[in-house]
């Protein structure tokens, strides 16, 4: 019976524990992951030891932190205005998370659950858009932004431009498809209109889609620089990215301490959103049916 007892305890032991042979590879697996964090969090931690030096130790080969960062923080944000440059971001990040979602729910509503002419056509010229960067439309649009909306110089000129979103319109598409289509079928039946079956059926069923585009586009938008430098030319009205470009004095004395802290404080919004919908931005993408 003993025996018997320790044999079977034997088998149901996890291979960790039965075989100490296993053990070492598990601990060399946490080693190498461990190295890898390290190497991919090494500029952030080099930006940040950097944001706590004084301007002459910046550029030295010293690591040990200072105490200096309040200091550069304060430099940064009265020289820079870096306050309301980050409130100005903050309104078009907001802006384009919100318009991007609200437009790629309704399209993905209607490619999904309407009947219209040449609507593989319409999607598949959806998905041709991802492949035009804004670089290869920057000339044209600012025409038309500056020229025939008469937009320069105000949030219309960086909000607008970008609420759309094919990625957006591609992930509740794809995610509309899981859901049965029996249900459209009941609600209809019940006399759901098609915008309250997607507020009161389809939006609580896709709050993790909406996570997860959330943070693309809120990262995105928070990142903006080459078309804001282009089409906005009020520092009051300009975003955090250009405002922090603006610091870095070409052939003059660039303080180093300040253009790192606010580096580091302009990466708290965008890390903030993505700790708050990190479970959402997972599930999101998620390669199964019961999202």
């Amino acid at each position: 019976m003993a025996r018997d007892a320790l044999g079977t305890a034997r088998r149901l032991a996890p291979p960790a524990v039965a075989s100490g042979r296993r053990v070492p590879h598990v601990w060399a697996t946490h080693l190498i992951l461990s190295i890898a964090v390290l190497l991919i969090a090494a500029p952030l931690l080099f930006a940040l030891v950097k944001a706590t030096q004084v301007s002459g130790d910046v550029l030295s080969p010293s690591l040990r932190p200072g105490g200096a960062f309040f200091q550069n923080l304060a430099s940064v944000w009265s020289g820079a205005h870096l306050g309301r440059s980050m409130f100005n971001s903050l309104i078009v990040a907001v802006c384009i998370t919100v318009g991007k979602t609200v437009l790629a729910l309704l399209a993905a509503l209607a490619f999904v659950y309407f009947r219209f002419p040449l609507k593989g056509a319409a999607f598949a010229l959806v998905l041709f858009s991802l492949m035009l960067p804004t670089e290869v439309l920057i000339i044209a649009l600012f025409d038309l932004v500056s020229r025939d909306l008469h937009w320069a110089n105000t949030y219309a000129a960086i909000i607008v431009p970008f609420l759309a979103s094919a990625t957006g319109t591609f992930l509740f598409r794809q995610h509309f498809l899981n859901i049965p289509s029996s249900l459209a079928d009941a609600a209809r039946i019940d006399g759901c209109g098609p915008l309250r079956f997607l507020t009161h059926i389809l939006l609580p069923m896709s709050w993790n889609t909406v996570g997860a585009l959330a943070v693309i586009q809120f990262v995105y938008a928070w990142d903006q620089y080459l078309w804001p430098l282009v089409i906005m030319q009020q520092d009051d009205k300009q975003v955090v990215q250009v405002g922090l470009r603006k610091l870095i004095e070409v052939g003059g004395q660039t303080d180093w301490g300040a253009v790192m802290a606010g580096a580091i404080v302009t990466m708290l919004p965008p890390l903030v959103v993505f700790t708050a919908l990190q479970e959402q931005f997972s599930r999101g993408f998620a390669l199964s049916e019961d999202k």
